[in-house]
């Protein structure tokens, strides 16, 4: 892995002030730049500048309720897509570029959204629902724990995780080990569903999987614990 130096500085636009210093995570080794370097200079390559297929269908069919959380969200489409539709939601990502563009397009389209500068492996509040398009994937396994448990403790309904399948893509999840990091409680309800949805990381559909989970009692059982 290359060393990389994660930037603490806020563009214009973000008023959030630094965030606290934190490791780089895996994809930021792997990548050798920090997740916002990414959005600098133009978009970043997942940013399709439109919702996902998967969630706008779900947005469509009403299964986001009550306050709503958009885990890693990037520009902010999806987030956007529900506050359109009335909802309460808040934006959470890593990257103050990011942020900035993602209240910048609030602000144009006249949407009352929240969006905070915010590490989703240390998430904060109560939420009815919560959506990840993309995030869980670019995590290792030991993040990839943190991530799970960060999002038991802030989800009190439905959770929505849209990521890479089985195909050829950068960050492969099996269904069956996608399945095995949501299943700490018997209680959790769980619908899974293959898309393809558009892509500018390959150019082409990538195969995906999308994952409702119904979360029962979120605190993490001691078998995800290292």
């Amino acid at each position: 892995m290359r060393d990389v130096a994660v930037s603490l500085a806020v563009p214009a636009g973000c008023d959030d002030g630094p965030m606290p210093e934190r490791p780089p995570t895996s994809h930021e080794q792997r990548a050798g730049q920090s997740w916002d370097a990414s959005y600098v200079g133009g978009p970043a390559p997942w940013d399709i500048d439109r919702p996902q297929p998967a969630f706008a269908r779900l947005a469509e069919d009403g299964a986001f309720t009550g306050a709503v959380l958009d885990a890693g969200c990037g520009t902010g489409e999806h987030a956007l897509l529900l506050a359109a539709r009335g909802l309460s939601v808040l934006g959470v990502d890593v990257a103050p570029t990011a942020i900035a563009r993602a209240r910048e397009k609030a602000t144009a389209r006249g949407l009352d959204v929240e969006f905070q500068v915010g590490d989703a492996l240390h998430l904060s509040g109560a939420f009815d629902t919560v959506l990840d398009c993309g995030l869980f994937h670019t995590f290792d396994a030991d993040e990839r724990r943190a991530y799970v448990a960060s999002l038991a403790a802030v989800t009190r309904g439905r959770l929505f995780v849209l990521c890479f399948g089985e195909a050829d893509v950068p960050h492969p999840v099996p269904e069956t080990e996608l399945r095995a990091a949501f299943a700490f409680d018997a209680g959790v309800c769980s619908d899974m569903r293959r898309s393809n949805a558009p892509s500018t990381v390959t150019e082409e559909s990538c195969d995906q999987l999308t994952t409702s989970q119904k979360l029962v009692n979120p605190p993490i059982r001691s078998s995800f614990e290292t």
